[in-house]
């Protein structure tokens, strides 16, 4: 009874996500909001705000460093989860595990 009433729950918010859409701005709309107010000011102030020459870069490192830093943590924390589940189990992942360990035993299981 759980499954049906999660997968009927999932598929509603769907739709709803979906209808909203439609009051999104058109992709490349030069009128929405951020085309209006925040580009304009980040390619006008972002050398004396920032001091670097390139807008990309001052963008991303100044203006939205904050979020920057924590897409690059969860990345970083994807990567070495990824590489510690496929080194569970293996011969070479054993051998990096145990080697603080006393004697180089095996680890249990």
């Amino acid at each position: 009874m759980s499954k049906g009433l999660a997968t009927i729950l999932m598929t509603v918010i769907t739709v709803i996500f979906c209808m909203c859409t439609v009051l999104l701005p058109p992709i490349g709309d030069p009128n929405s909001a951020p085309n209006q107010h925040v580009t304009p000011y980040y390619i006008e102030h972002a050398k004396e705000d920032t001091g670097s020459p390139n807008i990309v870069t001052a963008t991303l490192a100044d203006y939205r460093g904050f979020d920057t830093l924590w897409e690059t943590s969860v990345m970083f924390v994807s990567g070495l989860t990824a590489c510690l589940i496929l080194l569970n189990n293996t011969e070479v992942g054993d051998k990096i595990l145990n080697k603080g360990k006393k004697g180089g035993k095996k680890r249990e299981e």
